[in-house]
């Protein structure tokens, strides 16, 4: 369960086949940032032992998955490079509350918000990607396919891994009624997203 409000139309991934080089630098960029912020919220809660190991095990599989997409890149004649990102996860996060504990819960929150997205577009892609190789497509190979057919199960499970560390600092049943408030804010802020060849954008 992605705990979305809305989800992502056919008609993304459709669009997102004739952009395939920026959303792969893009994705390429967000795995990066995930561990990034993985890390980070190591260092920014160093008293709350619990969210050490399983924030240190999500790092660990983003920078893989921040590998295995700059290889494949790097296979399509890509490379990394610096790329505007969408705003997305700067608005999202502007909705967290600014005092703690409600600051560290509001951010794991938005952190499942953001895996639970990622995942969200990268279903509609597959998808996308397996009608258009079984079509030929020029831009489109075996290796995409499998690429984001492997990812599908991590950032789904990156989600609930955020969720239940949420909860950890909270009551569950009052955890669980914020993350329906920010859901319904990540809705908001996708649906003003501007058009951008990013995941976490419209096309």
């Amino acid at each position: 369960m992605l705990h979305l409000h809305t989800r992502t139309e056919p008609a993304w991934g459709e669009a997102a086949l004739g952009h395939l080089r920026e959303i792969l630098l893009d994705h390429a960029h967000c795995e990066k940032k995930a561990a990034s912020t993985a890390i980070g919220l190591m260092f920014r809660y160093p008293d709350r032992p619990t969210l050490a190991i399983p924030l240190a095990q999500l790092a660990r599989e983003e920078l893989e998955h921040f590998e295995q997409v700059t290889v494949l890149m790097r296979a399509r004649g890509g490379e990394l490079a610096r790329q505007t990102p969408s705003p997305y996860a700067a608005e999202l996060l502007a909705g967290c509350r600014t005092h703690e504990p409600s600051r560290a819960v509001d951010t794991l929150l938005c952190c499942s918000l953001i895996e639970a997205r990622s995942c969200d577009r990268m279903q509609v892609l597959h998808r996308a990607l397996v009608t258009a190789c079984n079509a030929k497509h020029p831009d489109v190979d075996d290796a995409l396919v499998e690429l984001y057919e492997s990812l599908l199960a991590c950032e789904a499970r990156h989600h609930g891994a955020y969720v239940e560390l949420a909860r950890t600092l909270g009551d569950r049943a009052e955890v669980d009624r914020r993350l329906d408030e920010l859901a319904a804010h990540e809705a908001r802020v996708l649906a003003g997203a501007p058009q951008m060849a990013r995941l976490h954008a419209t096309l």
